[in-house]
């Protein structure tokens, strides 16, 4: 079974009314980016930044998965399809794809301040000033900051590595280290890259284009994987 490899982004949780900061001039549900995902910002206001995060936690309960997220479950049914997400959401999993990788933090856990090796899942229940790990230290969102290590991008890039085909989906490629990511995928792999927008890519890939949102693209990209596999 050939391995397919999947980098998403905001735009494959768009269609499931999750909005990102960058939909809205650096503003993320009409909170400054900088507010509410920066240790700076933590420092400066743990509670703000709790709060923001309790909300969308809220908002992730009532979230669905979108036609994108389950057609990269039926691909399970061809390929050895592995996730590499951009997205601190659910959304992957709630639909049912097995083999998931968050490079940013998951919105359903918290990890303690003192001991980042002490994560904990809680759901979608809210982080309250004083919630503290065994070690007494505070709780934070298990998300990772702007400015912070991403600790899962070589194991992402270990992976890329061996995809036989490589699928972009809904991501602006412009996040570092994350837009890293597509030099890693070798030589002769096929690259698919789904967005109904123009996106910047590497000048020496050849990129096979779906000029479509995540759920219409997902849908081509299986009928193309299945039916016309690319030489």
């Amino acid at each position: 079974m050939k391995k397919l490899v999947v980098l998403t982004g905001s735009g494959i949780s768009a269609e499931s009314g999750l909005k990102t900061f960058r939909e809205s001039g650096g503003l993320w549900e009409n909170y400054d980016v900088m507010e509410v995902a920066s240790y700076a910002g933590w420092t400066q206001n743990m509670e703000l930044v709790l709060q923001f995060y309790n909300e969308r936690r809220t908002q992730l309960r009532d979230a669905q998965p979108n036609n994108g997220h389950r057609g990269l479950v039926e691909l399970q049914k061809y390929f050895d399809v592995q996730i590499i997400t951009q997205n601190v959401d659910n959304l992957h999993e709630k639909a049912g794809s097995k083999n998931v990788l968050h490079l940013h933090g998951v919105l359903t856990r918290a990890r303690s301040t003192g001991d980042p090796e002490l994560v904990y899942d809680i759901g979608y229940e809210p982080i309250k000033p004083g919630d503290k790990c065994e070690k007494g230290f505070q709780l934070r969102p298990d998300i990772v900051w702007f400015g912070e290590a991403v600790p899962a991008i070589e194991e992402a890039a270990s992976l890329t590595s061996t995809a036989d085909i490589f699928v972009v989906i809904g991501t602006s490629m412009v996040v570092y280290p994350a837009t890293g990511i597509i030099d890693y995928v070798p030589k002769n792999t096929p690259v698919y890259l789904i967005d109904p927008n123009d996106v910047a890519v590497p000048i020496y890939r050849h990129i096979h284009f779906i000029r479509e949102k995540a759920g219409a693209g997902v849908e081509k990209l299986l009928k193309q994987l299945l039916h016309e596999p690319p030489k």
